[in-house]
């Protein structure tokens, strides 16, 4: 007997969720979430799992209940008889926290890893980590999707000539290294160095970008102090225009602010996290298309390997 497909998804990507069910073909399953007045809550499936590959999807972005959210619900999945459970996490949240930067603190990345494969995730599918070995956090299948399949084509229908890829940081230049093969074009890097998380004292670019139209790439943009201080710097050193891809848009903070008052001409972000608002120079592509493709090819046993091209 073939086992059936479910899909469910956190509150926090619900629109999201919906969506990729469209593009899978499945309605999207029902759950009852109750709540005590001190903030706890609980999911409950509403429909019987046992058996089934069922497909829970929900970003980790914070607050940390959204993280909690997915816990519990892979949590009662496995309590449920569920077959395999795949935790779909289009943004893996708190993967900053990748290594010990200094002597003690955390790596709170591969605490998330324990927990969910605790929790009774046996399968997790995602897009653009910050640092490709979170993947060796994990003991289960990691299926790291990348959104240049996403990008790319949208970047090839702007038609820029003299295009530059970009990094705004040195952490960034495999990705962007990536992205100039696929795309043909140069490459610059900036330089910064920090006083703390999200102060940026000074950054330099390496490369010229006179004439060029530019486009950063980075996984996440998060107060867009970076993005934007990489943005007016490359427009005092002569590029004709700068926009930006990225694929996670937290967007904290002023970033809204600081998008408005830079050189940007457009951020292009997914739908990895619901926007908080819709704002002009801010284009949503959605990743429920590839989504959608990735956990239909590993539901019927298919090869997902074409959408690896980074």
């Amino acid at each position: 007997m073939e086992t059936p497909a479910k899909i469910f998804a956190c509150r926090q990507s619900e629109l999201l969720g919906n969506a990729i069910a469209d593009h899978f073909g499945i309605e999207v399953g029902k759950i009852n979430f109750s709540s005590y007045s001190d903030g706890e809550f609980q999911p409950s499936f509403e429909e019987s799992v046992r058996g089934a590959r069922i497909f829970i999807i929900g970003s980790t972005h914070p607050s940390s209940e959204n993280l909690m959210e997915m816990l519990l619900m892979l949590d009662a999945a496995k309590r449920a008889s569920a077959r395999h459970i795949t935790a779909v996490m289009p943004y893996f949240g708190w993967a900053r926290q990748d290594r010990k930067d200094k002597p003690r603190v955390p790596i709170g990345a591969k605490l998330i890893a324990k927990l969910l494969e605790s929790a009774g995730a046996t399968r997790i599918i995602t897009m653009d980590l910050h640092a490709d070995q979170i993947q060796g956090f994990f003991e289960k299948p990691v299926d790291h999707l990348f959104a240049s399949t996403i990008f790319i084509p949208y970047i090839n229908a702007l038609k820029l000539s003299n295009l530059t890829i970009a990094s705004p940081d040195m952490g960034g230049s495999k990705r962007a290294y990536a992205y100039s093969k696929f795309l043909s074009s140069d490459v610059v890097i900036c330089y910064k160095q920090r006083e703390k998380a999200n102060t940026i004292s000074h950054m330099e670019l390496i490369g010229n970008v006179v004439g060029k139209n530019v486009i950063l790439v980075d996984d996440m943009v998060d107060t867009a102090g970076t993005l934007t201080k990489a943005a007016n710097l490359m427009k005092e050193r002569g590029a004709l225009s700068v926009r930006a891809v990225c694929t996670h848009a937290l967007l904290s903070g002023n970033a809204y602010d600081e998008i408005e008052n830079s050189k940007l001409e457009e951020l292009i972000v997914t739908d990895s996290i619901p926007p908080k608002i819709i704002h002009r120079r801010v284009k949503v592509l959605s990743c429920a298309p590839l989504f959608a493709e990735v956990m239909k090819n590993v539901h019927y046993n298919q090869s997902i390997s074409s959408k690896f091209i980074m």
